[in-house]
């Protein structure tokens, strides 16, 4: 796969050559501008490919329907979108006609159910414009709980936890490990240290593959990824430094 934002400008993917297997989690890392957001974007044809293909179970993605496409996939990212409507109407957007009973399961495995039932009207409360009224962690908990309920085959997480302080982070890599469980899983991820759960890591360098494998082979071949752990892992003893 080739992608360019243009069709014939300079490409943000170059020869992209790349398969996941069904319950695959795959965790996509390095610098900002290297292509991570570019290559997720062409699976629910956010963009379509300038060359190649991409293929979903043998099928071309162009050769579905928009709709049909974007029922198998669910997409959780760093900025959550939600709607001013009820608690409950935000989830059940993941499934127009969920039960009550299966938006509190969903908002159970969610880590979503606590703190809703807290609220004075509960699964009626109001969430406000884009979620106003609700922290970061408590937003992103109620878009995991709608893509539980969606029950799609195929996940992105487009650095779903990177705008969350540490305590909220915890609790949404909780939720985030039920909703992955089963899927095939595309991991955009700012924060190294919130991939652990990843199968395998690819590395992407200005628009193509630098090096693929697990943590373990990564840190052994001392390439690109072992450079960017190494940069994370320098950056806290460095803000120590300077309080």
């Amino acid at each position: 796969v080739c992608f360019s934002y243009n069709g014939n400008g300079v490409p943000a993917l170059n020869d992209i050559n790349l398969k996941v297997s069904p319950g695959e989690v795959l965790a996509l890392v390095g610098m900002s501008g290297g292509g991570k957001t570019s290559l997720v974007n062409l699976v629910p044809r956010l963009y379509d490919v300038t060359r190649g293909r991409v293929l979903i179970a043998g099928k071309n993605v162009k050769d579905l329907s928009i709709k049909s496409l974007r029922d198998h996939i669910s997409i959780v990212t760093q900025e959550p979108i939600l709607f001013n409507e009820s608690v409950r109407d935000n989830i059940r957007y993941g499934k127009m006609d969920a039960t009550d009973f299966e938006i509190k399961t969903a908002a159970k495995a969610a880590y979503a159910y606590d703190f809703i039932k807290g609220f004075p009207n509960g699964f009626d409360t109001l969430v406000g414009e884009l979620g106003s009224r609700l922290s970061g962690g408590e937003k992103q908990r109620i878009c995991i709980a709608r893509a539980l309920i969606k029950d799609a085959p195929v996940l992105i997480l487009d650095e779903a936890t990177s705008a969350l302080d540490s305590a909220a982070e915890k609790i949404v890599h909780k939720a985030l490990g039920n909703l992955m469980k089963g899927r095939t899983t595309f991991v955009i991820a700012h924060r190294l240290s919130t991939i652990d759960y990843a199968s395998r890591i690819v590395v992407l360098k200005n628009g193509s593959i630098a090096e693929q494998g697990t943590h373990g082979e990564l840190m052994a071949a001392k390439g690109e990824y072992f450079k960017l752990q190494t940069m994370q892992k320098a950056r806290p003893a460095e803000e120590k430094l300077l309080k």
